[in-house]
């Protein structure tokens, strides 16, 4: 004899499938969400480092400045001692060890080489930048990345001996008539004749050390290629993002992109403070990546939908085995 249902039962386990469904929903949205090592979801902003390069200040960076700040960042432009790539870099480094949470760590010119040492074993600095910068390997000066691709910069440069305590050396300045045609070619010449007078003069161990390490490595990189750069050759900035597997974009610019396309140059620091957002930012690479913490999100919320699903079955054979 065929059995009548009970009235309501139908009812019944349209609800249970409903609550099993947002079982479900409720599973997925607990194993999607990021978590960060205390338990808590990773929310904090990095904090973003900039470092000129030689024959500059930090001023140099302000239009970029202004704009992280308008987007809520915290934004710090040290000074840079230009005294050489040994203790510049000590310097740098002991800035990033004063600041908590994560960094984003952008160099401009010199200031490219700096955070390529300062950076590393530094597992709080996430992401670098490198806006038309020095990038130097293990072994590498910019003397030696210069000889290998010549630019105008040798036309530009004065030599000029200092003494200070006790230490004796060489500066570099730069010939306030080639400051315009080969630094800053796409700035107004009232501007480039005011940085000729505040120029900060490089000491020549600046550019002959060689770098001991490389934290772009082991960091994932942006890279800003300035098309129009006679300070540094365009074609070994492209080398050198290329050889760190960069992020990389080019922009018809002359060497001060930051000063003269402060846009763009934010732009590209904002891929990388977005990237540090998360938990890890990849290296850049050719081909596909492979991302095991996604794969495990994906295989947990495949595994709550399914655990869901087969409840609302077993829950509903349950309630019409039940049924008079």
């Amino acid at each position: 004899m065929a059995a009548f249902p009970v009235p309501g039962s139908r009812r019944r386990i349209r609800r249970a499938h409903v609550m099993a469904a947002g079982c479900a929903v409720a599973l997925c949205t607990g194993v999607a969400a990021p978590v960060a090592a205390d338990g808590g979801t990773t929310t904090a902003k990095p904090t973003i480092v900039l470092v000129h390069g030689a024959f500059a200040d930090a001023s140099s960076w302000n239009g970029v400045v202004e704009r992280l700040q308008r987007r809520g960042y915290t934004v710090i432009a040290p000074a840079n001692p230009l005294r050489g790539l040994y203790s510049d870099s000590a310097y740098i480094a002991s800035v990033l060890d004063s600041i908590k949470g994560p960094i984003v760590l952008a160099g401009h010119s010199y200031g490219g080489a700096l955070i390529s040492t300062a950076a590393a074993g530094n597992p709080q600095v996430k992401s670098l930048v490198y806006v038309s910068a020095l990038m130097p390997d293990v072994g590498e000066s910019g003397m030696t990345l210069g000889a290998k691709f010549p630019s105008e910069l040798g036309t530009a440069t004065k030599s000029v001996p200092y003494r200070a305590g006790g230490v004796s050396g060489t500066d570099l300045y730069l010939k306030p008539d080639r400051i315009h045609p080969v630094f800053a070619a796409d700035l107004p010449e009232s501007t480039t004749r005011v940085m000729a007078v505040t120029q900060r003069p490089a000491a020549t161990t600046a550019f002959s050390e060689t770098a001991k390490v490389a934290a772009w490595k082991d960091i994932p990189s942006w890279f800003l290629v300035a098309k129009q750069d006679k300070t540094i050759n365009p074609d070994q900035e492209r080398f050198e993002a290329k050889r760190a597997g960069s992020h990389m974009v080019e922009i018809d610019s002359s060497h001060v992109a930051m000063i003269s396309h402060p846009d763009a140059v934010t732009d590209l620091v904002l891929q990388a403070a977005t990237a540090a957002d998360s938990a890890r930012p990849a290296l850049a690479a050719t081909g596909t990546t492979h991302d095991a913490r996604a794969e495990t999100a994906l295989t947990g919320i495949a595994a709550a939908s399914l655990t869901a699903g087969a409840g609302a079955v077993l829950l509903g054979r349950r309630l019409r085995r039940s049924r008079p």
